[in-house]
């Protein structure tokens, strides 16, 4: 699968650890940034890149990683097309992508430890969305809303 992934100064270390791992485990990965610790640096500046990626398809799912999840998730969410999901646990990784057709995890560096994010990470990639009639009405309610928001105000 081919993944964009970036992560802010707060999620860098957590990032670092985790591309590498995911190339091993056969993906093709964008590492987005950042290349290098700035302490200075923006969540949005990185959480940006990695949903644009998401929406365009040059990228099948996104990964973002910043010091509690949130602001990356909150970033995300304003791209239209993506569904950023703040999950710490397996059960909310897949259940995101099955139920909400979810595209890209959103991590906290400074919450989750190197292990569960590991384990977050598969759960969340090895998922796909269910077509069932509830969860296709409710994706579709979501895309609803989306649209009318980007006709602008009526």
């Amino acid at each position: 699968m081919r993944i964009a992934v970036g992560a802010d100064h707060a999620g860098y270390p957590l990032k670092e650890l985790l591309v590498p791992w995911l190339r091993a485990s056969g993906h093709e990965v964008d590492d987005l940034g950042a290349k290098e610790l700035v302490p200075d640096d923006d969540y949005p500046d990185f959480a940006l890149p990695v949903a644009r990626a998401v929406q365009s398809a040059s990228a099948e799912r996104g990964i973002i990683v910043c010091g509690s999840g949130v602001g990356a998730s909150v970033t995300a969410n304003k791209v239209p097309g993506v569904r950023a999901g703040l999950c710490h646990d397996t059960y909310s990784s897949h259940q995101g992508v099955e139920h909400d057709d979810m595209n890209v995890l959103c991590l906290g560096g400074r919450i989750i430890g190197e292990e569960l994010s590991k384990e977050v990470v598969k759960s969340f990639l090895a998922a796909s969305f269910i077509p069932e009639p509830r969860f296709q009405r409710r994706l579709n309610k979501l895309l609803d809303i989306e649209k009318s928001y980007q006709a602008g105000p009526a």
